[in-house]
């Protein structure tokens, strides 16, 4: 049977319901309380008004948010990639492969090691108050690789997304609709029992629009939703096929057309931004500012990867967004946990309010503000998921 456990003395709540506490979209209570019953949140409000439980939790005048919902990563990959970054941050030139250097470690790696790495990765975040995640294929582009990354990281969250066109295999450098047709065909046959999403990377030297195209309505056909890595290195046509394919998320958008940004701002696609990317590659960062005033609903992710991006902390990419992205701090929590929650087109979560998953956050600090204001400090000091403290 369940028990109820309240979580009282909170300085500053966020539920991310602008129907509670002061109206805005953080949805802000001071002095709070949270009851959770098994796995959900019950009753929130303020912590003199707080109903009788089984269990109490003194927060102790700390700030208490919604577990971080990471909407996009890439963390089923074996070796490492330090000598690029280091080439890459000393401004020297490095020609060792890039991606096809993670896929032959990948495909090298047993089972057992690609598990081992996964989880390992999936407690680091865990630390830092994540609490949903989504993760990728992409480091195998082979079917029997794809298909083994799926099923690993399908025993460790729901939110798995196939992506055979991370780029082009290796194997068919000479022949790149032959690899498109073994993504839309074999491949996806074998993939889409263990995924929720299909993602391509729509980018020069990766796939093209028609290319992409073919590859995610090939996916819809068989039940997987699309999301697309989008106008990241360059204009191109990515924005627009996840507006026009209803995809739940565009990814990186970082060069956009006024006509990107209107499509984004009339559509149910989320703009995922990815600051963790332009800081280890020293990119043009994504105007999150234009996005946001044209009414684009935008979430705030890690894209940890070995490559471009190996960071687990949303903590750490709130802080860029803010410093380097032209968010306000309140919105780029928001982002991070509610807009995490729309760019998978869940309910349930990035939100603290009767009927939402109990997944919470409590941090070292009297206010989500500090993620910002305290950039690199451990804040956070516990996480509760479904209900369970798990940190």
């Amino acid at each position: 049977m369940s028990s109820s456990t309240v979580i009282t003395n909170i300085a500053t709540l966020v539920t991310n319901d602008p129907s509670l506490g002061d109206g805005s979209p953080l949805g802000l209570v001071q002095d709070a309380a949270v009851v959770i019953d098994g796995d959900r949140v019950v009753w929130t409000g303020e912590s003199s008004k707080a109903p009788a439980t089984d269990n109490r939790v003194d927060a102790g005048g700390r700030a208490v948010l919604p577990g971080f919902v990471d909407s996009h990563s890439h963390l089923v990959f074996a070796g490492d990639r330090t000598q690029e970054f280091n080439a890459r941050m000393s401004g020297r030139s490095y020609t060792a492969g890039g991606i096809r250097t993670t896929v032959a470690a990948t495909r090298a790696a047993s089972d057992a090691e690609l598990e081992a790495n996964l989880t390992r990765y999936l407690t680091e975040a865990l630390r830092q108050g994540t609490t949903t995640f989504e993760t990728k294929s992409g480091y195998g582009l082979t079917v029997e690789d794809e298909s083994r990354a799926l099923r690993l990281a399908a025993k460790h969250t729901d939110e798995v997304t196939y992506l055979g066109a991370h780029i082009v295999s290796p194997d068919y450098a000479d022949d790149p609709a032959a690899y498109v047709d073994l993504v839309t065909g074999g491949m996806l046959d074998a993939c889409a029992p263990h995924a929720r999403w299909i993602d391509v990377f729509c980018e020069k030297g990766a796939f093209d629009g028609d290319q992409a195209r073919a590859i995610l309505t090939a996916g819809k056909a068989k039940g997987l939703h699309p999301r697309i890595h989008a106008n990241q290195l360059s204009y191109g046509p990515g924005v627009q096929l996840a507006v026009e394919l209803d995809a739940a998320s565009a990814d990186h958008c970082t060069h956009l057309t006024d006509a990107d940004v209107d499509a984004l701002a009339h559509s149910d696609t989320v703009a995922t931004l990815l600051p963790g990317a332009e800081f280890s590659t020293r990119a043009e960062w994504p105007d999150a500012r234009r996005l946001l005033d044209a009414g684009v609903t935008v979430a705030l992710s890690t894209d940890c990867n070995p490559g471009s991006s190996f960071t687990s902390s949303v903590p750490f990419c709130i802080a860029l967004a803010v410093r380097d992205m032209r968010m306000t701090p309140d919105e780029a929590v928001w982002s991070a946990t509610a807009g995490g929650a729309a760019a998978l087109r869940r309910t349930d979560i990035g939100r603290l309010a009767p009927g939402a998953r109990a997944d919470l956050t409590l941090l070292d600090a009297p206010s989500h503000v500090h993620l910002a204001y305290r950039p690199g400090v451990p804040l956070v000091s516990g996480v509760w998921r479904k209900g369970v403290r798990v940190v």
